[in-house]
């Protein structure tokens, strides 16, 4: 719906905001009556939902790597649901080595190197293709706001530095739907990174009976950017998270560049940050990095140059994983074998 959120969403509500309320209450009525509508058709195996109260990221993708593989060491066998968000693709199918992000979405292209991938806009369908692949347990990237598939277990990812923003619905802030009504419908909320800003979602969680726990995304390839003059860039909802995360690798950002969220690089975009770049080393995430393929001269430079800073999530509570795991299968009945 936005490629790139409003700054005005993260700060006390203003003029903007408050002129916007009456279009937010409209957005608003209609997110909660889907979201208490009747629980949507049953899948052939237990669906865990990754999912956000916010428009923009807040750490479900890594999230959802780390369940994937939580799953395999218990023995299951995982695979993702995901829409495509910036693909092509609108009938349920199997995500295949020859995809491109251009196909099926750049998070689709990373949940594919852990376990299968089903891609479209209908989520029941993409349950039962896994199913037909052998998998026994479906971990749906984003649609804790859909209702037209049966969740058996809802971890809501909630971003430590920007929380629920303002407090507003959309689109007078970040919220799908008033957070009152939404966190009936979770349950377990993690909170991602660093910083203050998710107290208040943690205060309520906790209020309302929701398990709250904390998590932290580790940076890899630190050693390659650690004391280097960069040119970062971002096709992320919220590219200063990706910023900072460098400058507390030790990076010397010189320049950045910032686009909206899952967009399509044109080949003229591509040349123009190579040459902004000079002599800086050209540095973006994991996420950003798949966009760019293809076998162009272009694209062989990134291929050889560009570093990429792939993230990791750390649980400080042990449990997330396992209750999500256990509380799915309760709820289905059993892992299919």
């Amino acid at each position: 719906m936005f490629g790139t959120a409003p700054q005005f969403w993260w700060k006390k509500p203003g003029l903007l905001a408050w002129a916007l309320q009456p279009l937010a209450c409209i957005y608003g009525r209609l997110a909660v009556r889907q979201l208490q509508m009747v629980s949507g058709q049953r899948a052939p195996i237990p669906v865990i939902c990754i999912g956000n109260f916010t428009i923009g990221g807040s750490g479900k993708t890594p999230l959802a790597l780390a369940l994937a593989k939580a799953a395999k060491s218990e023995g299951l066998k995982p695979g993702f649901i995901t829409r495509g968000h910036g693909g092509t693709v609108k009938s349920s199918r199997l995500a295949v080595e020859q995809d491109t992000s251009m196909m099926i979405g750049d998070e689709a292209i990373l949940l594919s190197r852990i376990a299968p991938v089903a891609v479209g806009k209908d989520r029941y369908a993409s349950a039962n293709l896994l199913a037909e692949a052998g998998c026994t347990i479906a971990i749906m990237d984003d649609g804790f706001q859909s209702r037209k598939i049966t969740i058996d277990h809802a971890l809501v990812a909630v971003d430590a530095r920007r929380g629920a923003g303002n407090g507003f619905v959309l689109p007078a802030g970040p919220l799908r739907a008033a957070l009152l009504k939404q966190i009936p419908f979770a349950d377990q909320i993690v909170v991602v990174g660093e910083g203050d800003a998710g107290d208040e979602v943690v205060r309520i969680a906790a209020r309302a009976g929701k398990p709250v726990s904390r998590a932290t995304l580790v940076p890899r390839n630190i050693s390659k950017v650690k004391g280097k003059r960069v040119m970062a860039f971002a096709v992320i909802a919220d590219p200063t998270k990706f910023y900072a995360t460098l400058q507390s690798m030790g990076a010397n950002i010189v320049k950045t560049r910032s686009f909206p969220d899952h967009h399509p690089f044109e080949d003229t975009e591509l040349r123009s940050l190579k040459d902004d770049a000079g002599d800086l080393i050209l540095v973006t995430t994991e996420k950003d990095a798949v966009r760019i393929n293809g076998t162009s001269e272009l694209h062989q430079f990134y291929a050889k140059n560009l570093v990429t800073i792939p993230v990791q999530i750390q649980f400080l509570d042990d449990t997330t994983v396992a209750r999500a795991l256990n509380e799915a299968r309760k709820r289905f009945g059993h892992f299919p074998s």
